[in-house]
C-alpha cells in the first residue's frame, strides 16, 4: 500500500510542469483556434540559448530563467507571425461569406496552417541542433537530492515547490480570465473574433498577448523541468509537445481545470506504469493516453473552439 501511495504522490508532483505546458497550449488554441505544432521546438530553442549563456558566460540561474522565458515568447511571436497572422486575416474575410462556403474553405486553411507550423517545428529544431551540436547541454541545476519524509511516503522539495507554483499560477490565470477586462477580451476573441472586433477589441493585439502568455507559461515550465534535470537534449522539444498536447486533449482544449485534471491523470498513470514496466511502459502509457484522447475527441474537435469559454464554468 505504501508503494502505491508513493507512486501516486510522485505522479501527482510530476503533474505540475505538465499542467503549465498544457495550459499554454490551451490558451494558444483558444486565441488562435489552431494547434501550434512548433510549440515544443520553441521551448527547445530557448532552452539551448539559456544553456549556451550559462556555459559560455557563466550566467546565473535567475538570468538563464529570464532569458529562456523571454526567448520563448520572442520565438512564439515569430511562429505566430509566420503561420497564423495571414491565415487569420484571410479567415476574417471568409466570415462574410455563406456558412457553407466558410466551412469548406476553413478546413483547407486549417490544414495548411498546421502544416506550416510543422515545417517551423523542423526549422526551429534544426536551428537549435546546429547552434549547439552536442547531445547533452548543461542547464543550471537547482534540484534537491534530499527527500522529505512524510509518514509512509517521501518527496523531493523541488518537485513540491514546482507543483505549488503551478497551482498558484493556474489560480491566478483563472481569476484573470474571469474577472479582468483583458481576460474578458481574450475570451471574447476566442469565442467570436468578428463580434469582438465589432465591439471595439483590438484583435491583433489580443492575439499576440495570448501568444505571449502561452509561451511564457511554456518557458516557466521548461525552466522548472530543466533545472531539476540539470541538462537539456534535442528530444526536449518533442517531450514538451507530447506532454502538453496529451494533457490538453485529455482535459479538453479550452478548460483550465480540465488541463489540470489531464496533467494529474497523465502524471499518476506514468508513475505507476514506470513502476510496473519501466521506462518503456511509461512512454507507451503517454502515447496510449494521447491516442485515446485523439480518438475520443476526434468527432468533437470542430466544437472545441467554443470550449475556451468554459473557464467561467470549469
Amino acid at each position: 500500500m505504501s508503494d502505491f501511495l508513493q507512486r501516486t504522490l510522485d505522479g501527482l508532483l510530476e503533474a505540475g510542469p505538465y499542467a503549465l505546458i498544457g495550459l499554454g497550449l490551451t490558451l494558444s488554441f483558444g486565441v488562435l483556434r489552431r494547434i501550434n505544432l512548433a510549440f515544443g521546438a520553441t521551448a527547445l530553442l530557448a532552452a539551448y540559448v539559456g544553456s549556451w549563456l550559462h556555459v559560455r558566460w557563466g550566467m546565473p540561474a535567475l538570468g538563464v530563467w529570464l532569458v529562456v522565458i523571454v526567448t520563448t515568447v520572442a520565438v512564439g511571436f515569430y511562429v505566430e507571425w509566420v503561420c497564423f497572422d495571414n491565415a487569420d486575416q484571410g479567415t476574417s474575410s471568409l466570415r462574410r461569406q455563406s456558412q457553407v462556403g466558410m466551412d469548406l474553405r476553413m478546413d483547407g486553411r486549417d490544414a495548411t496552417v498546421m502544416a506550416a507550423s510543422f515545417a517551423l517545428w523542423m526549422q526551429l529544431e534544426q536551428l537549435a541542433v546546429n547552434f549547439q551540436p552536442n547531445h547533452l547541454h548543461p542547464f543550471p541545476d537547482l534540484s534537491s537530492q534530499a527527500n522529505v519524509q512524510w509518514g509512509a511516503v517521501n518527496f523531493r522539495p523541488d518537485r513540491l515547490s514546482v507543483f505549488l507554483i503551478t497551482m498558484a499560477l493556474m489560480a491566478c490565470i483563472t481569476l484573470w480570465l474571469k474577472r479582468s477586462r483583458s481576460g474578458l477580451s481574450l475570451r471574447a476573441v476566442a469565442s467570436d473574433s468578428t463580434a469582438a472586433h465589432l465591439s471595439g477589441f483590438d484583435i491583433s493585439r489580443i492575439r499576440y498577448a495570448g501568444t505571449a502568455l502561452s509561451c511564457a507559461l511554456c518557458g516557466i515550465a521548461s525552466c522548472a523541468v530543466l533545472s531539476m534535470d540539470g541538462q537539456v537534449t534535442p528530444m526536449f522539444g518533442m517531450w514538451v509537445l507530447l506532454k502538453g498536447l496529451t494533457c490538453a486533449l485529455i482535459g479538453g482544449l479550452g478548460s483550465v481545470r480540465g488541463v489540470l485534471g489531464g496533467a494529474v491523470l497523465l502524471g499518476i498513470a506514468e508513475a505507476h506504469a514506470q513502476s510496473l514496466w519501466g521506462a518503456l511502459g511509461r512512454d507507451a502509457t503517454t502515447w496510449g493516453l494521447l491516442l485515446l484522447a485523439l480518438i475520443t475527441q476526434a468527432s468533437h474537435f470542430p466544437s472545441l473552439k467554443s470550449r475556451f469559454q468554459g473557464v467561467q464554468h470549469g
